[in-house]
């Protein structure tokens, strides 16, 4: 898969899709997946999709043959090799599952005859699974393979229990010469545990001995014709035992080519329905390919992002439209709608569903071209702007009319005027050239390129100024402002500063504004004065004074301090103070429509003790309100 696939996200979807694969070749196939070329085939796929999804809706899972070690088998069955009893296993395991594929197949014809007539393809194998499953199991050879093979182990069982009932003789009549009273086996043969001292007297051959040597193990010799008599049954059984086993291999080789036309057609409907249970999680449908210059989404989601986190993009380009540029704050969104896009055509023409509502199409690429990230790379010795032009000047070398472009922040990482210019540049080529491009900017004049010329679209990321939140929405045919001034605004930098930054980048004076003056608060050493935390409140929301609802349980309350650098919100409830994260906070009404400006919160969170202990200190040192003040943390002229 190419590097621009991997940006976006490509490699990871079909991982996704890998997952559930029921056989590590069809996982193979699956990774190794790229968007087609061909309409026809991109068709096809998506319709194969389609057919393997209502399949799976109205039957349920399939029931799928994960085909381990199968070629392996099948291997050493063609050179004339003895297969174990846990391989031959498998190829009966197999041909029970194309029995039940076949079934399952026949079910869905209701849904879909193409897949019903695939399924109908299976060859008969239960032959094969009848006998092996007669023969063997996963462990070893049945005895029900064979007659002579049932004698034998009968005769090997007699003769077994001749030698305990002997042994077991020994044990009583001669317990004074053992190490311990048990019988166990050594090289295949039944002896006793022996005290060396007593070996003469014992008799018997030595079969073994203990790590120490103190103990010898024996077979006695009123054993011996037994044990031999046992060796010789045992080796009778082992030539039956790979008699059976090569038999059953030399049929398995007989329907070598069934099983692997059986393979073939299972490894197909694998990977049809691990595309299929990759569209039933993501919530996803088909949509139509062409090769028409139009892309047309509606509600479509990145597939990547939590469905209930994610903002559903509605985004349109038709053959009179050959690039669109998108702008808004940072953080806003404006990468992800770009990738989204991306993403969702590269899908399509890999034959998966993607997330999007009726009515939604792709138009067909060539290639997917793409900026996106940071491209910095120090072992190559390239600066951020160095690594995207290299990346702009490749795809300026590759991309042609039928080619899909995805540029992020263009010209950024250098002087901005410079910048700028090499972006209107690299926005005429690629409009020169037809191809379709998505592009995201900070740049004024980018947006300004965008309004006035032909075939370019604009669009933005919606964002609400009150609460800083980006909505992660796009509006198309708006241009956006990055409201850097409005979030350093908002944060808390001094309007004097807001003031002098207007001016210089947009010519504006803001006299009329006043800085805000400075409230009375005792010496720090008077007092536990912390300055205010609203510049670290992560959720970017809450302030003091705003109306909020605590989830679940919907309490109202109001903020008596911002976040801290852990998330949590100081929520005075009734005359209660709790420690809330912000992301359980829903605000109802902004402090700046309850209270008028410079309102005194002290008259809302503190005690009348607090207040005056406050009011005191305000004017002078007094130990006594000093000491109300510290024990109940109370605040002074609406701060804390």
């Amino acid at each position: 898969m190419n590097t621009y696939l991997s940006m976006l996200g490509l490699d990871t979807i079909l991982e996704q899709a890998a997952q559930y694969a029921a056989s590590q070749e069809a996982y193979n196939r699956i990774i190794a997946m790229e968007p087609s070329l061909n309409e026809a085939e991109c068709k096809r796929r998506m319709d194969e999709t389609t057919a393997a999804r209502s399949v799976l809706d109205a039957c349920g899972s399939p029931p799928l043959a994960v085909m381990k070690d199968l070629e392996e088998t099948l291997t050493l069955c063609q050179i004339g090799a003895q297969c174990t009893p846990e391989q031959l296993n498998g190829i009966a395991l197999f041909c029970t599952s194309c029995k039940r594929m076949r079934a399952y197949c026949a079910r869905a014809e209701a849904q879909n005859r193409e897949l019903s007539l695939l399924g109908q393809s299976f060859m008969p194998l239960e032959d094969v699974q009848q006998e092996i499953d007669r023969c063997v199991d996963t462990e070893k050879v049945l005895d029900e393979a064979s007659p002579r093979l049932r004698d034998l182990r009968r005769k090997m069982d007699y003769t077994e229990n001749k030698i305990r009932e002997k042994l077991n003789q020994i044990l009583q009549s001669r317990k004074q010469y053992l190490a311990d009273g048990y019988i166990t086996r050594r090289n295949g043969r039944y002896v006793l545990p022996v005290q060396r001292r007593y070996q003469n007297q014992f008799g018997g051959v030595v079969v073994d001995a203990s790590a120490s040597g103190s103990t010898l193990f024996m077979e006695p010799g009123a054993i011996g014709d037994l044990q031999a008599e046992l060796a010789a049954l045992t080796v009778e059984e082992d030539a039956e035992t790979r008699r059976i086993l090569y038999t059953l291999a030399a049929m398995v080789t007989t329907k070598e080519n069934p099983i692997r036309r059986n393979m073939e057609t299972m490894l197909v409907l694998d990977v049809l329905f691990a595309r299929a249970k990759l569209s039933a999680s993501m919530k996803a449908r088909g949509v139509e390919i062409s090769t028409r210059r139009d892309i047309q989404l509606i509600q479509a989601r990145h597939p990547l992002l939590a469905p209930e986190l994610c903002v559903p993009l509605d985004f349109a380009m038709d053959e009179n439209i050959s690039g669109v540029i998108i702008t808004g704050p940072n953080t806003g969104g404006k990468t992800v709608a770009v990738k989204t896009v991306g993403l969702l055509t590269a899908m399509a023409q890999c034959g998966l569903h993607i997330p999007c509502a009726e009515g939604s199409r792709i138009a067909m690429q060539d290639a997917i071209w793409c900026d996106i990230g940071d491209s910095q790379n120090i072992s190559q010795n390239l600066s951020t702007f160095s690594g995207h032009i290299t990346n702009v000047i490749r795809i300026l070398d590759g991309a042609s009319s039928d080619s899909l472009v995805l540029l992020d922040e263009l010209g950024s990482g250098t002087d901005p005027a410079e910048g700028m210019g090499i972006a209107i540049a690299v926005l005429e080529e690629l409009r020169r050239r037809g191809c379709m491009y998505l592009v995201t900017t900070h740049y004024p004049q980018v947006k300004i390129y965008a309004e006035k010329t032909e075939r370019v679209r604009s669009a933005r990321m919606a964002f609400d100024p009150l609460t800083l939140a980006p909505q992660y929405r796009l509006e198309m045919d708006r241009s956006g402002e990055s409201c850097a001034l409005l979030i350093a605004a908002r944060l808390g930098l001094a309007p004097s500063l807001i003031a002098r930054a207007k001016q210089e980048v947009y010519g504006e004076h803001d006299d009329h504004k006043q800085p805000c003056t400075a409230l009375p608060v005792p010496p720090s050493r008077l007092v536990r004065y912390q300055p205010p935390k609203e510049n670290r409140n992560p959720s970017g929301k809450f302030t003091m004074g705003d109306s909020v609802q605590l989830l679940p349980g919907l309490e109202t309350g109001i903020v008596y301090r911002p976040a801290d650098d852990a998330g949590n919100v100081i929520v005075q409830v009734r005359d209660q103070k709790r420690a809330v994260n912000h992301t359980r906070l829903r605000l109802q009404v902004p402090a700046s429509e309850l209270y008028p400006p410079d309102y005194d919160f002290s008259v809302v969170f503190d005690t009348v003790a607090n207040r005056k202990a406050a009011h005191i200190l305000s004017k002078r040192y007094d130990d006594r309100a000093q000491r109300v003040y510290e024990a109940n943390e109370g605040i002074i002229g609406g701060k804390e």
